[in-house]
């Protein structure tokens, strides 16, 4: 397997053939999670493609079976081109180095390796079959497609992506509490769809109360049968926030209330399943690691967190964050709660510093996209990209994919 550059080393075909298999692994999200998403093109021996696959929903085919079958014999002698390194594992599917080497491709380009460390993946076993195997092309492209499943193998809980809509002083409502609409319909529809895409959408008791929130997802042109609806979870610590007939119990998505492991829920029996959890610290909360763990356990792999200052705060603190999308509307108001709350940081060198990785506009609206470099990968690639090369090394599977 080839340790060079492989931006060098890789054709132009290639690399434009795994550009397309990132836009079409994209086409997935929502719908495989526990599984990664993954896309996949074959290209003949000429350097054409031959066929295009990715991996649509958990427990179906993977992106390379799909490619495979649209290329058929044309698959013969050519390079299949894939985001993630090729399975070697039977579960609910075959394994896709097999489904690679049997039908006779000569290369194999994948991006991303899989950083699971408890079990064989399939670069070496593809190299072993005379497959000719590189790794790490367009690697950091595509695992920003990949980032929640990346994340919640790599730090053991969900992605947690945090939303919030504020005006440009940085206000989430007036004095008065009021705070529809701030953003507009643009910004609002996109947060549909960042809901469609997610596992779990994350509220804390205070907007349980104050906004009674639906949180399903809808997406313009799609039917309602055709968006992912995620799980709704409300962080109620004293389980008295959410009261029969609420939004958020209409039965249009799964919900999920989280209360503390000493909080009288007999009200809530039947209403939604519960999930009792330690208190945080001081006694502020619930405990946010705890939260995570037991989402991590129910397959949830990516969260968007739409609660208010309180728990933003919270997530903050406890290091929980791994994105920002901030919707900024040209609006001041003055006075009115803010963004976040007590984060616990008193002085400027503190401060959390993010990383600017999109701007856009949305009708009137700015949105600001940001990352949180987290202190254990600050500064270094949290995911393995290139080959593995020393022979019987382990490498790495996709676990979930089964």
């Amino acid at each position: 397997m080839r340790q060079e550059d492989p931006v060098a080393t890789s054709a132009p075909v290639e690399t434009a053939a795994m550009r397309r298999a990132i836009e079409l692994a994209a086409r997935g999200l929502g719908h495989t999670s526990p599984n990664p998403v993954v896309g996949c093109v074959v290209l003949d021996s000429a350097g054409r493609t031959a066929g295009e696959g990715w991996h649509q929903r958990a427990g179906g085919p993977h992106a390379e079976v799909h490619a495979l079958q649209a290329a058929g014999e044309r698959a013969r002698g050519g390079t299949a081109v894939v985001t993630l390194e090729p399975c070697n594992h039977t579960g609910r599917t075959g394994p896709c180095a097999q489904a690679l080497i049997d039908a006779g491709v000569a290369r194999v380009v994948y991006a991303v390796s899989d950083p699971n460390p408890s079990a064989t993946g399939g670069a070496l076993t593809l190299a072993e079959a005379g497959i000719d195997v590189e790794g790490g092309l367009l690697a950091d492209e595509a695992a920003a497609g990949n980032e929640a499943w990346l994340t919640s193998v790599l730090r053991g809980r969900p992605f947690v992506l945090w939303k919030y809509a504020a005006t440009l002083d940085g206000r989430i409502a007036a004095a008065d509490g009021t705070s529809r609409w701030i953003s507009s319909p643009e910004s609002r529809a996109d947060v549909h769809r960042l809901r469609a895409a997610a596992d779990a959408v994350i509220v804390g008791s205070g907007t349980a109360r104050a906004d009674d929130p639906q949180l399903g997802a809808r997406v313009s042109g799609l039917a309602d049968d055709a968006v992912s609806q995620p799980l709704r979870v409300v962080v109620d610590s004293s389980a008295s926030a959410v009261k029969a007939g609420a939004r958020v119990l209409d039965g249009t998505a799964p919900t999920l209330i989280a209360v503390a492991e000493d909080a009288d829920a007999a009200h809530l029996e039947g209403l939604a399943p519960l999930v009792r959890l330690p208190r945080a610290p001081q006694g502020r909360g619930l405990s946010i690691p705890a939260l995570l763990q037991a989402l991590q356990a129910r397959d949830v792999r990516s969260v968007l967190l739409e609660g208010g200052p309180t728990l933003a705060g919270a997530f903050l603190a406890a290091g929980a964050v791994d994105k920002v999308v901030g919707y900024l509307a040209p609006v001041l108001l003055g006075a009115g709660p803010s963004v976040v709350g007590d984060v616990g940081i008193t002085t400027l060198t503190q401060a959390l510093r993010l990383d600017v990785t999109d701007t856009d506009r949305l009708g009137p609206d700015l949105r600001i996209t940001a990352t949180v470099s987290h202190p254990a990968t600050a500064g270094t690639r949290p995911w393995p990209i290139t080959a593995r090369a020393a022979k019987g090394s382990a490498s790495a599977l996709r676990p979930e994919e089964n």
